[in-house]
C-alpha cells in the first residue's frame, strides 16, 4: 500500500507534468532550458508551484529568550520598526523542479502525438554488458561476499562437528572464501545516428544559430527515447564542409559562399565508412536559409540525394531557418525534387514559436 507521503509525491509529480504539458511550447521554443540540462535531468522553473515544507527558524529570540521579566508582555501587534511601502503586486514564486529525459521525451510524445518509430534496418547491433550475477570460489578481496562466506564456514564447521552451539564461533577458512563474479550478456539494440548540417555562412546569424540548437535539443530527445544507442555528429559548412563538435557547431559564424553538396558529400562518406545503413538507423538534419551557391550546386544535391542518401537513410530532414538575408529557394527546389516521397521532411522555420510545429513536422511520420 502506497504510504500517505508517497501518495502526496506523486500528486505533486502529477501537477508538474500537467504544468509542463500546459506550457511545453513556451518550453520548446526556449533555450534558456537547455543550459539546465544534466546528464539525466532537465531543471525546469515552475512558477507559482511550490512543494510543501517546514521551515525552521534560526533560534534567536522569541518567547521565552532574550532579556524580560516575568509577566512582561510579549509585545502587541504592530509592535516594532520597518522601512518601505507595503508591496501591490504578487510575489514571484518560482521553483526548479528536475525532470528526467525519459520524462520530457513521454509529455512531448503525448502532447504532439508523436507516433512510436518503428525502427528500419535487418539486425540489430549487438551490445555486451557485464552482470555481476554469478559466485566464484576465487576471486580479489574486493569483491568477497562475506555472506555467502560465512554460509560456507558454517556448512564446513557443522558436517566436521565441530560447530559447538553454546559458542558460535565461525572461522573462515581460505576454501571457505566465495566472491562475487561476472558473466558477459549479449544484448540486442536497436541503434540510432543524427547527423546534424548547418549553413554557418555570414546570413545565419546568432537568432537562427539558437532556433536551431532548441530544435536540436528537442530532436535528440525524442531519438534518445526511441533507441537503445545514439549517436550525434555534427558538420558545417560555407563552400566547404567539416565535421566539428557540438560546441562549434553552435557557435561557429563564418562567411563566404555557400555549397551544400559539400556537406552532403561529407555525410555521405561519414554513413559509408561508419554506419552501414543495414544495421544503423540514420537521420540527417540539415538547417540553413535556402541559399546556395548556384543553380548547379543545387543540382547536384538533388542527384546525390537520390542516388545516395535516401536508399540508406530512415528520414532525410531539412529545416529552413528565416533569414532578411537569405532567398530561401532551396526548399522550393527540394518540395520540386521531391513532391510525394515521405523520406523527405521539409520543414520552414519562421522564428523560435515556430519551432514545437517543425519538431512535429519532423517526427511526426514515426520513420
Amino acid at each position: 500500500m502506497i504510504s500517505k507521503i508517497e501518495g502526496d509525491v506523486r500528486r505533486f509529480r502529477d501537477i508538474v507534468r500537467g504544468r509542463i504539458r500546459r506550457d511545453l511550447k513556451k518550453y520548446m521554443s526556449n533555450g534558456e532550458m537547455i543550459g539546465r540540462k544534466g546528464k539525466d535531468f532537465v531543471s525546469i522553473p515552475l512558477p507559482q508551484i511550490q512543494l510543501p515544507r517546514f521551515r525552521f527558524g534560526d533560534n534567536e529570540g522569541g518567547v521565552g529568550a532574550g532579556d524580560g521579566d516575568e509577566g512582561d508582555s510579549v509585545g502587541e501587534p504592530g509592535d516594532g520598526e520597518g522601512s518601505g511601502k507595503a508591496g501591490q503586486g504578487a510575489g514571484q514564486h518560482i521553483l526548479e523542479v528536475d525532470v528526467t529525459i525519459e520524462e520530457l521525451a513521454e509529455i512531448m510524445g503525448e502532447e504532439l502525438e508523436l507516433p512510436r518509430i518503428e525502427p528500419k534496418g535487418e539486425r540489430n547491433i549487438v551490445a555486451k554488458k557485464d552482470k555481476y550475477n554469478r559466485i566464484a570460489p576465487v576471486g580479489p578481496d574486493s569483491l568477497k561476499h562475506f555472506r555467502r562466506t560465512y554460509k560456507r564456514a558454517l556448512q564446513r564447521q557443522i558436517s566436521a562437528g565441530t560447530y559447538d552451539p553454546s559458542n558460535p564461533v565461525i572461522t573462515p577458512q581460505r576454501s571457505d572464501n566465495r566472491y562475487r563474479s561476472w558473466r558477459e550478456d549479449s544484448k540486442p539494440e536497436r541503434n540510432a545516428v543524427i547527423v546534424y548540417m548547418m549553413d554557418v555562412s555570414g546570413s545565419m546569424g546568432d537568432a537562427q544559430k539558437e532556433i536551431v540548437r532548441t530544435e536540436a535539443f528537442w530532436i535528440d530527445t525524442w531519438l534518445a527515447s526511441q533507441y537503445d544507442g545514439l549517436e550525434t555528429r555534427f558538420i558545417i559548412h560555407d563552400a566547404q564542409a567539416r565535421e566539428v563538435d557540438r560546441d562549434t557547431f553552435f557557435s561557429t559564424r563564418e562567411s563566404g559562399g555557400t555549397l551544400i553538396s559539400s556537406a552532403y558529400k561529407l555525410c555521405m562518406k561519414m554513413i559509408d565508412e561508419e554506419y552501414p545503413h543495414q544495421e544503423w538507423n540514420i537521420y540527417p538534419f540539415h538547417f540553413s536559409d535556402g541559399d546556395n551557391w548556384s543553380g548547379s550546386d543545387t543540382r547536384d544535391c538533388m542527384r546525390l540525394l537520390t542516388e545516395d542518401m535516401l536508399p540508406k537513410v530512415n528520414a532525410f530532414c531539412y529545416g529552413q531557418v528565416e533569414s532578411e538575408y537569405g532567398s530561401g529557394q532551396f526548399i522550393n527546389e527540394l518540395k520540386k525534387s521531391f513532391p510525394e516521397d515521405e523520406r523527405v521532411i521539409l520543414s520552414r522555420i519562421e522564428n523560435r514559436d515556430a519551432v514545437m510545429e517543425s519538431i512535429k513536422t519532423f517526427l511526426g511520420k514515426g520513420r
